[in-house]
């Protein structure tokens, strides 16, 4: 239920804090007040599509803040998934800004988060129905919808919608393998080129890296080799001359036959044998990287060919060795399924047999718990009806079932009036008025808040069309819906005004050459000042106030007798 709303900078609201009432609340004032900003604002909170347009001129940001208490299983099961909480008092607070650049800053209970969450979390606190609702009414794609909701067999469509995605997965792989016989011989062609390249070059991974080393190696091996010889050689000796080693080992040997004599000679001693050590290690270390600068005759020519061998086949199939031997294995698989496509496609279409069977029973259970819904849905729209003052008027649902699986089932449907008793069903396009729109609406829109723990409907301009009797029956049917869920209500009717538990009014004034939007609650002498503004315009005399009283002592009177509202 929303409890709160705070507004700053939408439009010509500076500033406003809303408190809402549990049962039914009404917002009425002069057309151009600012009434629709108090919808647009709530939608904001609830993730819908706004514009830094609605930035008060010369502030810097838009803020909507909107409190939630009484959360329902859908909220809450939301937020644990998403990794939010209620509050201690178990209210909910989500906070939407709007900046100059078009960017938005969304919080919930504090924490970050963002448009579309707002949008997922929204479906679960609020439903607004507005003047577009009537048009969807007026379209057939949404009756299915309508009743599906009603019926609230979601696990049907889920596994209809299951059946249905393996028929559509199965064409999609017969539609892959099903080529003619010339692009297939194409195909293969190059398949196989392509297979033959790749294979042929016997590749190995890191290949290139080794060999960009060994090449970088072979250009320098001949100096590499003379400076390894060198040192090797000044360690170890020649022919011609004795190396650092043995010279050494004489000066090892000399100290060693006196370091007896005290400390210090001896540890001369052991230096001169660690060192002599060090030197042989590093003699033995040079004779053996010596070795690996040996190389053959034309080597680095065959190095250098082979590498660009691999540059050219990374250039063309991928960005290394790995992304080559990927597609190798890629076109190897294609090449099979296509060698044995036709085997696979008499598989494929086996199993098409069976999806399709499984999917279309799926689809005649669905079809069968629409038509039993459908039946419910018509006596209980009706009904709505009758108390709506269209007791002549019949609603149906039409199920048209064909064979032919779509994404929705097996069926059409469609809503259809019959407006006087024995005239044929027809679209509710075709004859319907806006004030019938209106009612229609407002019936179903009752009747489906009933399978549903949404605990806000908001009714914009619901009274479109309607006057006179019909005005109170839609005014009688807000106030009882509004005893089993919070109601608000956008309005121009006094019928409607007069029902209201809570009554806000939208005030536009002027102050400084600068229009300002205000919203406050009435209290019962000013409610009755406000009826009787709707009732007889800019003129209020003695006879609209005493007409508002009584219609507003009547409405009270109603929800007491008729509602039992206290």
């Amino acid at each position: 239920m929303l409890t709160l709303l705070h507004i700053e900078n939408i439009a010509v609201v500076e500033r406003a804090d809303i408190e809402f009432g549990e049962h039914f609340n009404v917002l009425t004032g002069e057309t151009g007040a600012g009434k629709s900003i108090i919808v647009d604002a709530i939608s904001a909170i609830l993730g819908e599509r706004t514009s830094k347009d609605i930035i008060r001129s010369g502030a810097k940001s838009a803020v909507v803040s909107a409190v939630f208490s009484d959360l329902q299983s859908g909220v809450l099961e939301w937020l644990d998934k998403n990794g939010y909480e209620p509050d201690e008092d178990g209210s909910l607070l989500i906070s939407r800004q709007i900046n100059t650049e078009g960017k938005n800053i969304c919080r919930i209970n504090g924490i970050p988060a963002t448009v579309p969450m707002l949008k997922q979390l929204g479906v679960f606190l609020v439903n607004i129905h507005g003047q577009h609702g009537n048009q969807q009414l007026l379209d057939d794609k949404f009756h299915l919808t309508y009743l599906d909701r009603f019926a609230a067999h979601d696990a049907l469509v889920l596994e209809y919608l299951e059946a249905y995605s393996s028929v559509l997965e199965i064409d999609r792989e017969i539609e892959r393998l099903s080529i003619d016989e010339d692009e297939k011989a194409r195909r293969i062609g190059e398949l196989e080129y392509r297979i033959n390249e790749i294979d042929s070059a016997s590749l190995k991974h890191d290949e290139d890296t080794e060999l960009e080393t060994r090449v970088k190696i072979l250009r320098n091996a001949e100096k590499i080799s003379e400076a390894l010889e060198i040192a090797f050689s000044s360690l170890y000796g020649s022919d011609d001359f004795e190396g650092a080693i043995s010279f050494l080992i004489s000066a090892e040997q000399s100290v060693s036959s006196v370091n007896k004599v005290n400390d210090e000679l001896a540890e001369l001693a052991k230096k001169l044998t660690e060192l002599r050590y060090l030197a042989t290690d590093i003699a033995e270390e040079l004779r053996d990287l010596r070795e690996n600068y040996d190389f053959y005759p034309g080597e680095i020519d065959e190095a250098e060919n082979r590498l660009d061998t691999i540059r050219r086949l990374k250039r063309k199939y991928g960005g290394d060795i790995s992304d080559v031997l990927n597609k190798l294995e890629c076109y190897r698989h294609e090449l099979s399924e296509i060698e044995f496509a036709e085997d696979t496609l008499d598989s494929l279409k086996s199993e098409k047999i069976i999806a399709v069977k499984a999917a279309t029973e799926a689809g005649r259970r669905l079809t069968e718990s629409r038509r039993k819904a459908a039946s419910l849905l018509e006596a209980r729209i009706t009904e709505e009806l009758e108390q709506l003052d269209m007791a002549r008027v019949k609603f149906y649902v039409e199920i048209l079932t064909g064979d032919r699986l779509t994404s929705s089932g097996l069926d059409n449907v469609h809503f259809l009036i019959s407006a006087n008793a024995g005239e044929e069903p027809r679209p509710i396009s075709r004859i319907a008025s806006g004030g019938e729109l209106s009612r229609i609406m407002l019936a179903l829109k009752n009747v489906l808040a009933e399978n549903d723990d949404i605990q806000t409907l908001i009714f914009d301009e619901i009274d479109s069309g309607v006057s006179g009797r019909a005005a109170q029956r839609v005014a009688e049917k807000l106030a009882s819906v509004g005893q089993k869920k919070q109601v608000l209500c956008v309005t121009h009717l006094p019928q409607i005004a007069a029902m209201a538990d809570t009554h806000f009014l939208i005030e536009k004034s002027e102050r400084n050459g600068r229009t300002f939007t205000s919203v406050r609650s009435l209290d019962l002498r000013e409610r009755a000042t406000e009826v009787a503004r709707i009732i007889g315009g800019a003129e209020i005399t003695d006879i609209t106030l005493k007409n508002a009283s009584e219609l507003i002592d009547s409405a009270q009177n109603y929800k007491k007798t008729k509602l039992r509202c206290n």
